[in-house]
């Protein structure tokens, strides 16, 4: 755990399931917050050209496929 205390992807349990992840591990992105290369990230609005340049959501959305990819958590917008 880091000196900021829990990544918040790590413990949103209304994302636990989405792109077949434990809580919001396989949704990062959606998740307002989170921790990237040691530092807090915005919300998604202003992380999101980051995160789609990502390799680990490059990988999950390709894992799941243009049909079951969840960009946003639902109710999300």
């Amino acid at each position: 755990m880091s000196e900021l205390g829990p990544c918040p992807a790590a413990t949103c349990r209304a994302a636990n399931g989405l792109n077949g992840g434990r809580n919001g591990g396989r949704i990062c992105w959606a998740v307002a917050g989170t921790l990237c290369g040691g530092q807090v990230q915005g919300t998604f609005a202003r992380k999101q050209l980051n995160c789609m340049a990502c390799d680990y959501f490059k990988m999950v959305k390709n894992e799941e496929g243009p049909l079951n990819f969840m960009l946003l958590i639902p109710g999300q917008t």
